[in-house]
C-alpha cells in the first residue's frame, strides 16, 4: 500500500471508528461488535505506526471514549482514566515483550500482574475522609459524568472505607460495573415477558444502568463492582499490593488474579482463561498484563494515550473486519455453483480464515457485497466463517459488482438455475469437480465418517491413480499407500483402519453419502426408515445392497409422496438417482467391496416431539451428528439457526453467536448435562 493509499484508508477508517464510537459510548447504541470495532481500531493502529506522520490529534487512536451526556455534571479526572492497548496473538505479546526490554534499566525486575479484562463499565470512586463522595464515568478520558447516587445502589461498593489504616482525606479507586450473565437472562425474561424488546449483550445494560437518571431503575439491576486500581499512593510497591489493599478497604476483588515472570506464564493463562470463559458468572474478553512494580511501571510512561506498562491481551475475535479481495466459484458435489469470498487473512475465533461461503447469489444481493468492501466477518466454535455486514461507507469507488457465471467454471457446460431462481447448478454429471466433492462428501462427517481421511488425502490417491472412484478405498492396502511421499507406516495403517472400520455402516448415513440431490441427514433417515420396511434383515440386522439397488429400480414418485415432508422436488431426485445405470454399477461395487448396510430403528420416539433443539460449543461426551441423530430419533427438529420457535439451545465448550442469540430472544438455554438427562 502506498502513502496515498494509505492515507485515503486512514481518513475512511477514522470517520467509520468515530461513528460507532459515538453511537456506542454516548448514545449506548452498539452498532456492529465490540470485535468488529476493535478489528478496525488495529488496522488504523497499524497504519498509523507505518506511516507515524499521518497521525493527527483528533484521531481515534489518540483518544480514549466517547463525550459525556449533557444531562449529568461533569466531572474532571485529576488523573485521566487511560485505556489500554490491544493484544491479539502471541506474536503481539511478544511484540510488546520486546518493546518493554528495550526500555527497562537491565537490574530491573521485570514480572507481571495478570488480571480479567472485564466487559463493563470502568468507573471512579472518590473518598473523602473514608467515606464515598463522588463516582464517576470514565467518559472521554478526561471529563466524565457524575453517576454517584446510582453507583451508591450497588452493594459491593462501600460507602464507607474500612478503618484498617490511617489514610489520607482523599483515596481515588477505579474500577468496572458489571451485570451478570444471570442478571442479564433474568432482565431480558422480564423484557421478554412485558413485550419489549431484549437487550444485546450485559455490558450495554450495565453501561445504561448507570447512567439512568432514576436510581431505583439502578438499584432493580442488582449491578456488581470489582475495585482493579488504586490511584491514591498508600504506600503498594507493586499492582498486586494494591489489589491486597484494595480488598482491605472493603472493596470486592477478583481472587483469581496472579503474579507471573514470564510470557509463557501469561499464555497458559490465557489459554486457560479461554477455556473456562462461558462458565464464568460475567462477560470477559481477555486479560490484562501489567508491569507489576509501580515505579517501574511509571516510568516507562504512555504512547499515545494508553501505557506502556500495560496491555489487554484479548481472545480470538469472533468477528473481525477484512477486505473481499475477489469472489470464486466452488462446484459442489450435486453440481451447485457457490459463490466464495476471498479474503484478506484475519484471525478470528482462533484461526486465520482466508475465505468465507457466501453462499448464493441472493446472499450477495442481500448484503449489497461487491469485490474490494471492507466487511466483517464473524466465527464461533466449529461454525463456517461467515460475512454478515458490509462496511459502504469504506468504499474508494474502485469496488466491483460480481455476477454468477453463466457457464461451470470447471467442464464450461451451461449453468442452469433451479426453481426458485437462487440455486445455479452445473447439469453435467461427468464434471471434474462435481466428482472430486462427492468424494469427500463420501468419506465425511454423517456419511462413512472416515476419520483422518479428508481432501488433501483423497486428492492424493487421485493423483497417484490409486483410486476411480468411492469404492476402490475398500480395494487399497497398506503398501499401496506408505511408498508415498510424507505417508509412512502408521500413516497407511491408520487410513486402512479407517476406511475398514467403517465398512458396515448405518443406513441412513449410506443413502446420505451417495449425494443424491436434496437429500439431506434428516431426509436420508425417514427414506432409510421406509425402505427397509421393504427389505429383507439378515440375523445381525444388515440390509443387502442387491435389494437395494432392486427396490429404488422400481420406486415411483407417488410412492414416495407418502414420506412425511417428501415434496416433489426431493422424490423426483430419488427417482431419477435410482433410474441412472452409473448410481447402480457404483452401489454393485460397493457390494462387491464387502460393504453392508444396518437397519435403524424404526420406531420413531416421541419424546422431542414439537421440540426444536440448536447446538452450539463443542459437546465433550458426543459428536454434534450424534446429538442431531439422538433429537430426530425421538421425534424432534433440528435447526441451525436460532429464532423465537427454538425450543432448546444446547451449550457445549466456547459457544459461538448462537448463544448470544438465544439470550437475546430469551430462548431457553441448555448445558449438555441437562441434554444427556433428557435423553
Amino acid at each position: 500500500m502506498t502513502k496515498e493509499e494509505a492515507k485515503k484508508r486512514i481518513e475512511l477508517l477514522r470517520r467509520e471508528i468515530e461513528k460507532y464510537r459515538y453511537a456506542y459510548h454516548v448514545l449506548d447504541q452498539s452498532l456492529i461488535s465490540d470485535e468488529a470495532l476493535d478489528s478496525l481500531k488495529k488496522e488504523l493502529f497499524d497504519l498509523e505506526q507505518q506511516y507515524p506522520e499521518l497521525i493527527t490529534p483528533d484521531s481515534p487512536t489518540q483518544r480514549v471514549g466517547g463525550k459525556p451526556l449533557k444531562f449529568f455534571k461533569k466531572v474532571r479526572h485529576e488523573v485521566p482514566m487511560i485505556s489500554l492497548n490491544d493484544a491479539f496473538s502471541q506474536d503481539d505479546m511478544r511484540d510488546w515483550y520486546e518493546r518493554l526490554l528495550k526500555l527497562v534499566p537491565e537490574k530491573a525486575r521485570l514480572d507481571f500482574y495478570c488480571e480479567h479484562k472485564f466487559d463493563g463499565l470502568a468507573i471512579s470512586l472518590i473518598y473523602k475522609n473514608g467515606i464515598f463522595n463522588l463516582g464517576s464515568t470514565r467518559g472521554d478520558g478526561k471529563i466524565g459524568e457524575d453517576v454517584t447516587q446510582n453507583l451508591k445502589t450497588i452493594e459491593s461498593i462501600p460507602l464507607r472505607l474500612r478503618e484498617t489504616r490511617v489514610l489520607p482525606e482523599i483515596v481515588e479507586v477505579r474500577g468496572e460495573v458489571l451485570l451478570t450473565k444471570k442478571e442479564f437472562e433474568r432482565i431480558n425474561r422480564e423484557q421478554a415477558a412485558k413485550g419489549l424488546s431484549l437487550y444485546a449483550n450485559p455490558r450495554n445494560v450495565a453501561a445504561g444502568s448507570v447512567r439512568q437518571l432514576d436510581p431505583q431503575v439502578t438499584a432493580s439491576r442488582h449491578l456488581v463492582f470489582y475495585a482493579y486500581d488504586l490511584i491514591t499512593d498508600l504506600g503498594a510497591k507493586t499492582h498486586e499490593e494494591k489489589h491486597l489493599i484494595l480488598k482491605d478497604l472493603g472493596f470486592k476483588t477478583h481472587t483469581d488474579n496472579k503474579r507471573v515472570k514470564t510470557l509463557e506464564e501469561i499464555f497458559e493463562i490465557h489459554d486457560q482463561l479461554a477455556k473456562i470463559r462461558e462458565r464464568l458468572p460475567y462477560e470477559i474478553d481477555g486479560l490484562v498484563v501489567i508491569v507489576n512494580d509501580n515505579k517501574l511501571f511509571e516510568s516507562l510512561g504512555t504512547v499515545g494515550k494508553a501505557p506502556r506498562g500495560a496491555i489487554a491481551y484479548k481472545f480470538p475475535p469472533k468477528e473481525v473486519t477484512t477486505i473481499v479481495k475477489d469472489i470464486v466459484v466452488q462446484v459442489g458435489r450435486t453440481g451447485v455453483l457457490t459463490p466464495v469470498a476471498i479474503l484478506e487473512p484475519k484471525e478470528v475465533g482462533g484461526v486465520v480464515v482466508s475465505r468465507s461461503t457466501l453462499h448464493n447469489k441472493e446472499e450477495i444481493k442481500k448484503l449489497g457485497l461487491k469485490i474490494g468492501d471492507t466487511v466483517i466477518i464473524s466465527r464461533a466454535g466449529d461454525v463456517i466463517p461467515q460475512v454478515i455486514k458490509v462496511l459502504p461507507h469504506l468504499r474508494t469507488g474502485k469496488e466491483k459488482e460480481f455476477k454468477m457465471p453463466q457457464f461451470c467454471p470447471i467442464c464450461h457446460a451451461k449453468t442452469v438455475v433451479d426453481k426458485g431462481g437462487i440455486i445455479v447448478r452445473c447439469p453435467n454429471k461427468k464434471c471434474p469437480a462435481r466428482f472430486e466433492e462427492k468424494l469427500y462428501h463420501f468419506v465425511g462427517k454423517g456419511a462413512f465418517e472416515m476419520k483422518g481421511i479428508g481432501p488433501k488425502i483423497i486428492n492424493r490417491l487421485l493423483d497417484e491413480g490409486l483410486i476411480q472412484d468411492a469404492s476402490d478405498l475398500f480395494d487399497l492396502k497398506e503398501g499401496d499407500i506408505a511408498v508415498l511421499e510424507r505417508y509412512g507406516e502408521k500413516s497407511s495403517q491408520n487410513i486402512i483402519k479407517a476406511i475398514n472400520d467403517n465398512k458396515k455402516i448405518p443406513f441412513s448415513r449410506f443413502l446420505y453419502s451417495l449425494s443424491i440431490p436434496h437429500l439431506g441427514e434428516k431426509n436420508a433417515l425417514l427414506l432409510a426408515r421406509y425402505l427397509q420396511t421393504k427389505m429383507p434383515q439378515t440375523q445381525d440386522a444388515t440390509l443387502r445392497i442387491d435389494y437395494l439397488i432392486k427396490l429404488g429400480s422400481s420406486l415411483t414418485v407417488n410412492e414416495l409422496a407418502q414420506i412425511k415432508d417428501f415434496g416433489p422436488v426431493i422424490t423426483e431426485a430419488i427417482v431419477q438417482w435410482f433410474q441412472d445405470k452409473t448410481n447402480t454399477e457404483f452401489l454393485k461395487k460397493l457390494a462387491a467391496k464387502g460393504v453392508s448396510i444396518l437397519a435403524v430403528p424404526n420406531e420413531v420416539s416421541k419424546q422431542f416431539q414439537g421440540l426444536t433443539f440448536v447446538f452450539t460449543g463443542e459437546l465433550k461426551t458426543m459428536t454434534r451428528d450424534q446429538a442431531k441423530e439422538a433429537v430426530i430419533n425421538r421425534g424432534g427438529e433440528v435447526s441451525e439457526n436460532v429464532s423465537k420457535k427454538t425450543s432448546f439451545v444446547v451449550v457445549g465448550e466456547n459457544p459461538g453467536s448462537k448463544y448470544q442469540k438465544a439470550q437475546k430472544l430469551g430462548v431457553q438455554i441448555i448445558s449438555e448435562t441437562e441434554f444427556l438427562k433428557m435423553l
